[in-house]
Formats: structure tokens, sequence, C-alpha cells
């Protein structure tokens, strides 16, 4: 049978995408579509109409990038990896000379007029890095952790002090993720967060604070060799967080502490740091089962949810598309979800499989947060939802990883690509 050089092109095209994720890459698409149409409605009653269709736009330029990724074998990122992590940390670092504030936190650079978020793009730069890190070591020796968390500690640090703690957040669960699928001893995860919990505790539960430090030495007993060296330090470490958790407190901006803190009764400033909480629990509670309809909502057409297109998007879809919205959208993450897991599952190598899980862990931790900070489980941290919120970065940062993640399924099978 002729083929035509057309038909031959077609071929090698559609060649470059036969193992790539199909369901995934659709329910993302569909996400941002559904996202703009949210948007556009947060936005009827304001001057800022263009929002949505500026989301939309910049969706489908994530689409043909993720797509282009997706084509591009992964094994790549191992040689770029470091010029990555250099060229990020070294944004992160010119946002605290050059960058502009917004929101309380000096985040964003100019470029040709538009803003770029660095910190967004530092969740890739550690994904690859601890990802490449963690194949070549795992996590099950206590040196194999330590490498891995010394590539952390400086974009960490250069993020928090920005500050932008809810992104900080976000590479603390990358991090713990990828550790723990890379064989680290789940005792281990719990001896790095016991400090944050013994803080809390010593202001609120005295004797729990002092029963935690002690099962912190009992897991370093059992877990972590020199066991009596162990055991005093991690006891003493918890010990004396709960000090320190008052001094790294104060270092925090009031905003910061009102939105740690005020979730768990927004009434006590109903006009300051609680307002935001407050209306967007009555707007999701207006909406009932099937909601109020597109640009119907009372607290989303009147505007009594600052930036509601950005962090609070999941309150407009609360009240307009009502609980069966609500529902829907909470669903279609979870098929994301599931599908990051089968694909990390599938990986034909340790690299691939901890980029997926990188990636997983990105997108579970700011979808919990977001959505339970607009319904009052979680404190306030300016997460977005992904594909939802509005927000350039933090939409083209998500397509590239999904880019990455389509990349780690379509050659899951293939040795050698094929042009």
């Amino acid at each position: 049978m002729f083929i035509t050089d057309a038909q031959k092109r077609w071929r090698s095209l559609a060649t470059g995408w036969q193992g790539i994720d199909w369901i995934l890459l659709a329910l993302s698409a569909a996400m941002t579509g559904f996202g703009a149409l949210v948007i556009h409605s947060t936005q009827l009653n304001t001057t800022n109409t263009g929002y949505g269709i500026n989301h939309a736009v910049l969706g489908l330029i994530g689409l043909v990038v993720a797509l282009w990724i997706a084509r591009s074998r992964y094994e790549y990122l191992l040689n770029w990896q470091w010029i990555i992590y250099g060229v990020v940390n070294l944004l992160l670092v010119a946002v605290m000379f050059i960058g502009t504030v917004g929101g309380g936190a000096q985040s964003w650079l100019g470029v040709a007029g538009f803003y770029v978020q660095p910190s967004e793009f530092a969740k890739l730069s550690i994904i690859i890095t601890l990802a490449s890190m963690l194949s070549r070591r795992d996590a099950s020796t206590l040196l194999g952790v330590g490498s891995a968390l010394t590539v952390i500690i400086l974009p960490w640090v250069l993020v928090f002090v920005q500050p932008d703690l809810g992104t900080s957040l976000v590479f603390g669960a990358i991090t713990l993720a990828m550790l723990y699928w890379a064989n680290c001893n789940p005792g281990w995860l719990v001896l790095f967060i016991s400090p944050l919990v013994a803080a809390i505790l010593f202001n609120l539960v005295l004797p729990g604070w002092l029963v935690w430090s002690l099962g912190m030495g009992l897991i370093a007993w059992f877990t972590l060799p020199w066991r009596w060296f162990s055991t005093a330090v991690a006891t003493a470490v918890n010990l004396v967080s709960g000090k320190l958790g008052d001094i790294v407190w104060g270092l925090l901006h009031d905003y910061q502490k009102d939105r740690l803190v005020l979730f768990l009764d927004p009434d006590k400033d109903p006009l300051g740091g609680g307002y935001h909480l407050i209306q967007s629990r009555i707007a999701i509670g207006a909406g009932k089962l099937f909601g109020q309809g597109l640009g119907h909502g009372t607290q989303t057409q009147l505007n009594f949810i600052p930036e509601q297109h950005t962090d609070f998007i999941f309150s407009a879809v609360g009240e307009e598309w009502g609980f069966v919205g609500s529902m829907v959208v909470i669903v279609a993450y979870w098929l994301i979800c599931f599908r990051l897991v089968i694909i990390a599952q599938n990986a034909k190598d340790d690299f691939g499989s901890l980029l997926v899980i990188g990636v997983l862990a990105m997108i579970v931790f700011q979808v919990v947060i977001n959505i339970g900070m607009t319904i009052g489980l979680a404190p306030i941290t300016g997460i977005p939802l992904p594909w939802l919120s509005y927000g350039r970065s933090a939409l083209l940062t998500n397509f590239i990883a999904l880019g990455i993640v389509e990349s780690v399924a379509n050659f899951r099978h293939r040795l050698k690509f094929t042009d």
C-alpha cells in the first residue's frame, strides 16, 4: 500500500505520543477550561473581565508545552538538573533585591511587562533534583537522606524569607513524599516533622508536649544508630522546640499569624484576618445542592470575597455550582492523582517514578490545603488550587509538571524513541 509523505509525517507525530496517558491530559485540560469559566464569573462585576480569557489562553499554551515535553525523554533532565537548580535559585535571590511585593510577600519578578513567580518553578526544580539524587542513592540510609536534604535547604530558606509560607510548606510535602517513596524509614519522617508538632503542643497542651518529646525519643531508639545518643538528641530537640517555636512565631508577619490561627475561630476578627474565611463559608453554604447558577452567586457577584479568582476560587465553585459541582471537582482531582499513582508504579526506572511522586505530592498538598482553607479546616496560606486558580506562573508550572509526568508514561515501555 502506497503511503504519502504527509501520512508518514502524521504517523511519526502520533508515534511520539503513543504511550501518554490521555485520560490524565483530558482531566487537566477540562479542569483548566472549567477554571477559566469560574474565573470569568468572579470578575463579571469588576473591570478585570479578561482574567478568564487569559487563563484559558495560557492553559492552551501550557497544554502545548506539556505535549512537547511528553515527546522528549525525561532522562534528559539528569543532564540539566544542576543547571535548572542553579537558575531557579538565582531567580529566588534576585527576588530578594528587585522583586515586586504583592499580598504581603516579595515573590514576583517583572519580565517584559509580565510578572513571574520563581517560587512556583522552584517546586519543579526540587522535584527534579531530589528525584535525581534519590534514584542514585535511595533514602534507606542516613547518608542518602542527608544528601537529599542538603539541596532543599537553600531554596526553602530563600522562599521562606520572601515570606512565602505556603510554598515553603509545599516544599516540605514534596520532600517527605519523595523520601518515603525512596524507602526512607517512616520513623525518620516522623522525627523530621516532630519539632514543628512539639512547638504547637508547647503552646496548646503542655503535658502533650512532654509526652510527644518522650515518644520521639523512643522512635529514635528503635530507628537510629547510636541509640543512647540518638534518643537523647531527639528528646532534647523536641523539648527545646517548644521555646524555639515562640521565637519563630515572633519572626512571622502579623498577617501570617492571622492566617495560621484565625481559621480556628474567624469570628474573633470578622472584619480583618477572619473576613476571607467567613465570607468563603457563607458562599459555599449558599450554594446548597446544585448551586445558584453561573454568574448568579450573591457573595461572588457582589465581590464579598477579595481575590476570589486566585486562592479562593473554590468558594465560587461551591456557591454557583453547589455541592454537586464541588464534588465533581474533588472527584476530578482524585482521578488525576489516581492516574499519577498508576504512572509512578509503572515507570521503568526509579528516576521516573520519583518524578511522578513529587508531582503527586505537590498537587495533593495544594488541593487539600486550598479546599481545606476555604471551608475552615486549614490555615489560610495562599496556596493556589491547581489548574483552577488564576495565576500564570502556577498554571504554567502545573502544565510543565504534567508534561514531565506524561513523558514518564510515554517512555515507560520503550527503550528507544522513534522520531
